[in-house]
Formats: C-alpha cells, sequence, structure tokens
C-alpha cells in the first residue's frame, strides 16, 4: 500500500456546482412506488442534480473556478498547475484540462493534465497536486474534479439510474513553508475493474451498430453497450471488505485516532453501505455529514460537494481537521488526513 505524507502544501479553498435541474426518485416512473420509497430509505438517493444534454463536466469545473479565484482573489498568471480529474472528459481527445485552461485564461506556463478516475479522484487528486507543488515549489494550483454520469445510465436500469447525480468542484492550493503536512493511504485492485464499467467507446471495444443494442440483464435493467453497469453486490461487498482497514491503516501511520477528526467524508455511494462503515468505524452520526439525499452519488465530486454543502460555515470559521475516503470504479480507493483553516468555501453554485 501507498501510505506517504506531503508538508508545505495548503488548502486554500474550495467550490462546488451543480446543475440547476432537478429530479426526484420518487417520481421515477420506471419502478414501482413501493420500490421507489424503499430505494430513498436503503439507498438514500431521494433527489438528484441532472445536466441538460450539451453541458460537460468542464462547464461545471470552470463554474466552480471561476467562482473561487474571484473569492480568493488570486491573480490568474500566478496559477501554475491544473489537473482535471473525470471519467466523463469533454473528448476522447485532446485531454479536457488543456481546454480548461484556455478557458480560465491561465498562463501558458501552466501545467494542466487530466487523470481518469472516479469515485476515489479527490483523493488521487490531492496527491498528485501536493507531491508536484511540493517537489517543484509551485505558488499556486486548481484540482477540478467532477462527473457528467446521469447521460450514461439508462432510465430503463433501476440498479443505475435512480443513483447518480452531476456535480463538479475546484479546490485550491498553495505552497506554505508552515502547512500542515496531508497525509495518504491509496491503493487500487485492477481485477475488480468490471464492476463498474462502460464496455463500448473505447480502444478495447469501439462502438458499432450492436453497441446501441438494449438487452435485458435482469428484473428491471435495460441498457446498452455505452450505458454504465454496476454490479451492486460486488462493489458493496469491496467498499466493506476495504474502506475500513484502508483508514484505520492512516490513523494507525500517523497515530492519531478517530477522536483527533473532526469529521469523516466517505464518498457518497450509498446510505446503507455508508452507515455499515460507520458502524463499523464507531464513528457518531455527527461527525459523518451526508449529501447523499439531496444530490445522489456524484462520483469524483461527492466527498468535496459534501465539504462545501455540510462543513462550510466550519472549514470557514476556523480549524477543521479532516479525514475524507474515496472508492470506488476500477476499482481504486484511498483515504486523505487534510487540515482545513478558515479555507475560502463559497455556497454551492446551482449552475
Amino acid at each position: 500500500m501507498a501510505i506517504f505524507s506531503i508538508p508545505n502544501v495548503r488548502m486554500a479553498g474550495i467550490a462546488a456546482a451543480v446543475p440547476k435541474t432537478e429530479v426526484s426518485n420518487l417520481d421515477y416512473k420506471w419502478i414501482p412506488v413501493k420500490d421507489r420509497e424503499m430505494l430513498v430509505k436503503t439507498v438514500g438517493v431521494e433527489k438528484r442534480r441532472v445536466a441538460e444534454q450539451g453541458t460537460a463536466t468542464s462547464d461545471l469545473c470552470v463554474a466552480s473556478a471561476e467562482k473561487l479565484i474571484q473569492e480568493l482573489g488570486w491573480n490568474k498568471q500566478e496559477i501554475e498547475l491544473l489537473v482535471f480529474i473525470s471519467q466523463s472528459r469533454d473528448y476522447i481527445i485532446p485531454s479536457t484540462s488543456g481546454i480548461i485552461q484556455d478557458r480560465l485564461g491561465l498562463p501558458h506556463s501552466c501545467v494542466a493534465y487530466d487523470i481518469g478516475l472516479g469515485c476515489s479522484g479527490w483523493v488521487y487528486g490531492i496527491s498528485a497536486m501536493a507531491s508536484m507543488m511540493y517537489a517543484s515549489k509551485i505558488k499556486k494550483g486548481l484540482l477540478l474534479v467532477g462527473d457528467i454520469s446521469t447521460l450514461t445510465a439508462s432510465y430503463r436500469d433501476k440498479s443505475t439510474y435512480p443513483l447518480f447525480g452531476d456535480a463538479a468542484t475546484a479546490t485550491a492550493f498553495e505552497y506554505n513553508e508552515s502547512a500542515v503536512p496531508i497525509h495518504f493511504n491509496l491503493e487500487s485492485d485492477g481485477s475488480g475493474y468490471d464492476a463498474i464499467i462502460i464496455q463500448d467507446g473505447g480502444m478495447r471495444n469501439f462502438i458499432s451498430k450492436k453497441s446501441f443494442d438494449q438487452k435485458k440483464y435482469g428484473t428491471g435493467i435495460y441498457r446498452n453497450r455505452l450505458q454504465i453497469a454496476l454490479n451492486g453486490i460486488e462493489v458493496f461487498n469491496f467498499a466493506l471488505r476495504e474502506v475500513v482497514p484502508n483508514v484505520k491503516k492512516l490513523l494507525q501511520d500517523i497515530s492519531r485516532t478517530p477522536a483527533d477528526f473532526d469529521y469523516f467524508v466517505f464518498h457518497q455511494a450509498n446510505l446503507l453501505m455508508n452507515e455499515t462503515i460507520r458502524k463499523m468505524m464507531k464513528l457518531e452520526k455527527e461527525k459523518v455529514p451526508y449529501t447523499i439525499r439531496k444530490y445522489g452519488n456524484t462520483s469524483s465530486a461527492s466527498i468535496p460537494l459534501t465539504i462545501v454543502s455540510e462543513l462550510r460555515e466550519q472549514i470557514t470559521g476556523g480549524k477543521v481537521n479532516l479525514l475524507t475516503c474515496g472508492f470506488g470504479v476500477g476499482l481504486s480507493w484511498g483515504s486523505v488526513a487534510i487540515e482545513a483553516n478558515k479555507v475560502v468555501c463559497p455556497p454551492v453554485i446551482d449552475y
């Protein structure tokens, strides 16, 4: 496992954007009313934000970044690093990060690159940002994470369609030699790559006529090979098997206990799954905020979106010790212990 710490990098700000359109799973007519009510109760997703066709993840990222840069009072010419993390990039080529760099008006001296990750993306992204900033003494950087997942979910697939919402976030980091070190524990298991997958549209399986054929995979589950497939049982078992040991190993390595942290922010995957993890960790409810009820599973954006939505007052007002953990598609998972100390955090943006 990769357990390591990075000094001299501080989280300066965080912003989040969601589409204006809101849908309720209580109106999801593909399944009976009783099934909808049970879904909301167990999975926890009552409402979700859904992007209109033509809206890209980069649009939400730019909205978040522009607002955050404005409130930070940063000079765009001083931003030298931009990392974009998503599994719903604008194009196969070129990279989306370069497009965002240009739209934001950042200098040509700004390093910009994409990372293709989902649920663990914010945690992995912080490690990439902080590592590069520490090694190169880059003074200011932006981490942009998010996904438009609803456009690739089949309405006739009850195992995926009611779960996902769309969102994107921007997190600002700055080089600061007095910053508290950031601690990581990152892991992966590619043998489970097909637990969450879109089968066609990449280099392995080109798009063909068969890609659009709707097939039945179970009761209430119809989709084609260009729509997301989720093995719920496998993902559930993976999360319960790996998340708690990952967090506990990080705590052990840095000689900390759960009592040393103000909040634990987990990827908003599934209420039943997350509550099981919380109870396994013996964490108080007050320490584990949720946004899954009002935003759904927003993939790589779920952790930072939850911080902005639920902890804005706390992180802007003083020092808050956070331990967050992302887990899912890949299979990829990781945890990060990070301090938020009077960071800039505008309210969630309706885009």
